[in-house]
């Protein structure tokens, strides 16, 4: 019989800051080796239910508890948050934010340091799980020079190193490539087969985490748990639409089909459903539906990027001989592998850095030598990390400081700021202290402060990471809406599902050359460019091979469309 590890019975917890309570009649019980996803829209209390099994609740977010919750059969009341650390280990969201070293070796030993074990056993062990996470010939760089996959492998090897029992992910895929992500959910397998570690994981990408072969789904709705148990049964029932979770889009094909979605069906991998239960209604819907691809190839650009390199002090060339058009009223999104350079050439044009070589050309004008403020009357950026680009204290007051700058009266700003405020949904938190926010509500308050400026192109650095399905549909409908006011977006993305429901076209650079300048469908069915490019092909690719459809490009061009029409009802 598995060990019970976690037990939460009639658990509540409310911050003191705030009314209301946060957690409210929790009861859980999490078992020696699962591997457990815990899933909601944003702001449901995912972080609160984790940061109460790590001890952060309430030794660093204080509050009040009801209930109680044990950790290997002790009552967390009467531990220490050191005892609870001995048990428990985290890998936060931005591996940045947990390095504490200058070394990877040194990251990954801190623990060890502090615990005082002496430096021949630290030693072996280091290397010992250095090995497991695949970071053995890494242990003398930088974890700040290192990629963002090889970061997380970091941060993953410094919580395992001193034989902990649980480890809890804070969306551990938000910003990976996609194969970068594939590798980072296999690695979780890998440990957990070969420790019997039990895995919890806050994630928002719920097709991509279910490859971990789940053994529970806690699904969190306004405080409170209104699902726990096996993922097929979560996917058979309405619970996913009604919280505002994106389902898998294979699932989505299946309904949109016709497709009964019965017991016999073995939702939660694609490759167990049996073909002969969906190939027909499938084909038929297919047959059924019409696309037409709209050419932009023939209009006039609005910007250009001609020839551009770059390099960090004339050593290794960051970018080489990168060229590309952007359209007028065109959602593009650029795509590729962590370190590619996707980033870099973004920074670029809004003049951030200087370009070794090449030219930026706006509406036909070279603005190569623009100054980085007169860039920003054209280009809008909103960076990836919103820590970075956060400035006050108040959402308020972030979002209206760009307008205060133009020196217009308080009227004026306040009409604007509440209109970006109801759109990116945080409208309620206006007076909130940003501090108080989750990582995904702060990205959205970086994208309001940018948007409330109305600038003709808008860069923003992946956009949705982080985000729930409700948010992340409204922030991309919002993107969208702003071709009707003239505005052009540019996107850098590891999201294959955004790439596909909302790019007009897409860049692929891959080792600082671009390889790719299509539409998404046919770049997502290029297997050299997504081997290059460290891109996934999603589960409607998947879905059309097996089930024999005749062109699965075309396949997936007619589900999106047809998709699109559906949610714009």
């Amino acid at each position: 019989m598995k060990k019970k590890l976690i037990e939460f019975k009639n658990f509540g917890f409310k911050y003191d800051s705030q009314q209301n309570y946060t957690l409210k009649n929790i009861n859980l019980d999490i078992y020696e080796g699962e591997k457990v996803l815990i899933l909601g829209e944003s702001g449901c209390g995912k972080s609160t239910l984790c940061n109460s099994i790590n001890g952060l609740v309430p030794f660093f977010y204080s509050g009040i508890i009801e209930g109680s919750l044990k950790i290997n059969g002790k009552n967390t009341k009467d531990m220490s948050i050191f005892e609870i650390s001995k048990i428990v280990g985290t890998v936060l969201q931005d591996p940045d934010n947990q390095f504490i070293a200058l070394t990877s070796a040194e990251d990954i030993a801190f623990k060890l340091e502090n615990l005082c074990v002496n430096k021949e056993t630290m030693y072996k062990k280091v290397l010992e799980v250095s090995k497991l996470i695949g970071m053995d010939n890494f242990l003398n760089s930088n974890p700040h020079n290192l990629s963002g996959g090889q970061k997380q492998k970091v941060t993953l090897g410094g919580a395992i190193v001193d034989e902990i029992d649980i480890l809890l992910f804070d969306e551990p895929l938000a910003s990976l490539d996609p194969k970068t992500s594939k590798n980072t959910i296999e690695l979780i397998n890998t440990i957990t087969h070969k420790t019997n570690k039990t895995m919890i994981i806050i994630e928002h990408r719920l097709e991509e985490i279910l490859k971990l072969n789940l053994d529970k789904i806690v699904l969190l709705s306004d405080g409170e748990i209104i699902f726990s148990g096996a993922p097929n049964d979560l996917l058979k029932s309405d619970l996913l639409k009604k919280c505002g979770i994106r389902e898998p889009l294979y699932l989505t094909a299946l309904k949109y089909a016709g497709i009964e979605i019965s017991k016999d069906l073995d939702l939660e991998n694609l490759n167990n459903i049996d073909k002969n239960l969906i190939q027909p209604s499938l084909n038929k819907f297919y047959n059924s539906l019409n696309y037409e691809c709209e050419d932009k190839l023939n209009k006039t650009p609005i910007f250009e990027c001609k020839n551009i390199t770059f390099s960090y002090n004339n050593s290794k060339k960051i970018l080489e001989d990168v060229s590309f058009k952007v359209f007028e009223n065109e959602l593009l999104c650029i795509v590729g592998k962590n370190g590619a350079g996707k980033s870099t050439i973004s920074k670029l044009m809004c003049g951030f850095m200087k370009n070794n070589s090449g030219s930026f050309i706006f509406n036909g004008k070279d603005i190569t030598n623009y100054t980085i403020y007169q860039r920003s009357n054209i280009i809008g950026y909103v960076m990836q990390n919103p820590n970075q680009m956060i400035s006050h204290t108040i959402v308020f007051d972030e979002i209206s400081f760009a307008l205060k700058n133009l020196n217009l009266n308080s009227n004026e700003i306040k009409e604007k700021v509440n209109e970006i405020l109801k759109i990116c949904d945080l409208y309620e938190m206006r007076n909130w202290p940003i501090s108080a926010l989750s990582f995904g509500q702060k990205r959205r308050v970086t994208i309001a402060s940018i948007l409330v400026m109305n600038p003709k192109i808008l860069i923003l650095d992946e956009p949705t990471a982080a985000q729930d399905f409700k948010h992340y549909t409204q922030i991309m409908e919002f993107i969208k809406s702003l071709t009707n006011h003239g505005i052009t977006s540019i996107m850098i993305t590891h999201d294959m599902h955004l790439l596909l429901e909302y790019a007009d076209r897409c860049i692929v650079i891959s080792d600082g050359k671009k390889i790719g300048d299509d539409i998404p469908s046919k770049i997502l069915s290029n297997e050299e460019i997504i081997e290059k490019a460290n891109l996934k092909q999603t589960s409607l690719h998947e879905l059309s091979i097996k089930c024999n459809i005749k062109s699965t490009e075309d396949f997936i061009n007619k589900f999106i469309t047809y998709d699109r029409s559906i949610r714009n009802k």
